[in-house]
């Protein structure tokens, strides 16, 4: 599930009927241009040009938990680089203006490991609005090549959240469930997330 459907709760038939006059427009305009995605990555500034990413193995996590997770049992070593960052601005996440890549919590950042530069991580604890999944799709992947690329994607929901016949008071807490598409043909670490769960936002897009 990626987009909520929009609710008319609240509107009345006069801000209906009313036009869009040329300064509401100029305001839109401004807000949408902010509200743009910009990835920057550290490889393209040695003259690379728009030459596509090599890539074979791409791992996202999304959300603190997940991000805390890749920091705690992945990113703790120093076989890592950062090689870019994505910068937004939404209801919940304000980037800064600068071009420094660091670690913070604003950011999405992406690591290559130093001896097999086709392997990525991205680590994006930051919201991504619903009206910018997309964008952030088509920005990220549009710099990698796509023949041959394994896509994980690392998440996590409350258990509030999950829908089973048993009660949620005798799971395991934290447990793991995994979706795959039909070319993934490895064997998965855990079972299949059961009918009627879905995945939202972001890892859904």
């Amino acid at each position: 599930e990626v987009v909520v459907a929009p609710s008319r709760a609240g509107l009345d038939e006069e801000e209906e009927a009313r036009e869009e006059t040329p300064e509401d427009r100029e305001i839109r305009r401004e807000i949408e241009k902010k509200r743009e995605i910009d990835v920057l990555w550290t490889w393209r500034s040695g003259g690379c040009g728009e030459e596509p990413l090599v890539c074979s193995r791409f791992i996202v996590a999304i959300g603190r938990n997940a991000a805390a997770f890749l920091s705690s049992f992945i990113l703790d070593s120093v076989c890592w680089e950062v090689v870019g960052v994505v910068k937004l601005w939404n209801e919940w996440c304000r980037t800064s203006s600068t071009t420094n890549v660091l670690p913070t919590d604003s950011f999405c950042l992406f690591y290559r490991l130093i001896s097999d530069p086709t392997v990525l991580l991205c680590q994006c604890s930051c919201y991504v609005a619903e009206d910018q999944q997309f964008q952030w799709l088509e920005k990220v992947f549009g710099s990698m090549q796509k023949k041959g690329l394994q896509v994980t994607i690392l998440s996590t929901c409350p258990v509030a959240d999950y829908k089973t016949q048993e009660s949620t008071l005798t799971l395991a807490s934290p447990f793991l469930r995994a979706l795959k598409t039909k070319e993934f043909q490895e064997q998965i670490c855990c079972p299949l997330l059961e009918q009627p769960n879905i995945v939202r936002d972001l890892p859904a897009a």
